[in-house]
């Protein structure tokens, strides 16, 4: 992974720029002329690591979510609350589409699958 670089001249911040001519990346100063070829083509890299209770979180927010339906046809098997938010999304590891639901006593959030 690259890392930011700094002009050995004057200690400002190296861009990327590209010589076309050579077809080679360089990183070059912005306020005085240095230049420097650089070891890597790698310019920018965003590496998006998810804790488990990152994931856990969004299907507990959509409770609260407006926008998706509603039903009173279902019970919850935790809090035996009569609402709940259902959406359709493709299940891991499963062909097709599965039809989830979310509590939407926010004291619960207990979500399950039809």
């Amino acid at each position: 992974m690259s890392t930011m670089k700094f002009c050995r001249e004057c200690n400002n911040i190296l861009y990327p720029k590209e010589d076309k001519e050579q077809k080679i990346l360089l990183y070059a100063c912005r306020n005085c002329d240095h230049q420097e070829v650089s070891e890597n083509n790698c310019v920018y890299r965003n590496e998006v690591n998810h804790a488990a209770g990152e994931r856990t979180q969004v299907l507990q927010d959509v409770a609260a979510d407006p926008t998706l339906p509603r039903t009173k046809d279902v019970r919850c098997a935790q809090c035996n609350h009569g609402e709940a938010v259902f959406f359709q999304a493709t299940a891991r590891g499963e062909e097709g589409m599965t039809l989830f639901f979310v509590c939407c006593n926010p004291n619960c959030g207990h979500r399950w699958r039809d």
